[in-house]
């Protein structure tokens, strides 16, 4: 439920930033394989291991299904694989941009993500489950357009089978957008209008709201069941730390409390995905997921509207 924000003269104030900390139930993404063996990425903390889906591979996620990724342009000319950077094409004009730049033809221009992941963390220790698979259709018929035996000549076939470690668990992750960042290119004095900006920011919201990632060929929903934040003073992820959950119970504790008073929402799916589902809602009171996104973008509209006045 949306808390008491701060105003001064009855106008926001500038300089501020939309943080959001969200507990979703995804899977993890792949580091590098060993041979026919698929291993997931993993954290290492006080001897465990934690499976993750990777900062970077949220964010070329939120990218592409936002569609900010759509004008992306690369620089196949200057012999670096990179994003194309031009007076005519940059931040402002060029959604593809919003998450960052290097551009190295020329003169060097360097343009900050304007707005920052975590990568998203299990809250449980890694236990490996390996799913076993081959190509056993493709082999056989591979076999008979040869004309040759599948067992005598498995390897002519090309039958192939393969292992990889499979997890879809309780993950943290966090974004934080730096609203007086959006669309603004200091190396070409560029800016985008104020409802570029709202569109820009909103999408991610709207991306985060709907994630769903495609894992070796499977559709993965990642859409929130537990998010918390909105836009204030601090430029971190400022639930991240407050944040948990253990055997599948949401922790409620004081300081998630008090930085939820300083003016944040929090949202909250309906579908008994947590154990204490009923303490959540008493104690924290929560909208909807749906409900709790339409706040952050109402924020983000008038904060952008305001601030142009």
């Amino acid at each position: 439920i949306k808390r008491g924000r701060e105003k001064r003269g009855g106008k926001r104030m500038s300089n501020k930033a939309l943080t959001l900390t969200v507990v979703a139930n995804m899977t993890s993404n792949y580091g590098e394989g060993l041979g026919n063996i698929g291993s997931i990425q993993k954290v290492y903390r006080n001897g465990k291991s934690y499976a993750i889906r990777s900062r970077e591979s949220l964010k070329n996620a939120i990218m592409t299904q936002s569609g900010l990724y759509d004008d992306l342009v690369v620089d196949v000319d200057s012999g670096v694989t990179q994003k194309a950077v031009t007076e005519e094409s940059n931040v402002s004009n060029c959604r593809a941009l919003e998450g960052g730049y290097m551009n190295t033809t020329g003169v060097t221009k360097i343009r900050k993500s304007s707005f920052y992941l975590t990568d998203a963390i299990a809250f449980e220790p890694f236990i490996n489950e390996t799913r076993f698979h081959n190509n056993l259709y493709l082999a056989q018929t591979s076999a008979k357009q040869q004309g040759i035996n599948l067992q005598e000549n498995s390897k002519e076939a090309g039958l192939m089978p393969y292992q990889y470690e499979y997890d879809k668990s309780l993950k943290r992750y966090s974004i934080t957008i730096d609203l007086d960042r959006i669309g603004i290119d200091e190396n070409f004095a560029a800016e985008s209008s104020v409802d570029e900006k709202i569109f820009r920011v909103n999408t991610i919201l709207d991306t985060i709201k709907n994630l769903s990632l495609v894992v070796r060929g499977n559709l993965d929903n990642a859409e929130p069941l537990f998010a918390v934040g909105g836009i204030g003073d601090k430029k971190t992820h400022y639930f991240e730390n407050v944040v948990s959950v253990d055997n599948e119970k949401l922790i409620i504790n004081v300081d998630l409390k008090n930085k939820i008073d300083d003016g944040y929402s929090v949202g909250l799916l309906d579908g008994d995905n947590f154990s204490n589902e009923n303490e959540i809602k008493k104690e924290l009171n929560p909208v909807s997921i749906s409900s709790f996104f339409n706040i952050l973008k109402d924020e983000v509209k008038t904060y952008y509207e305001s601030s142009s006045n």
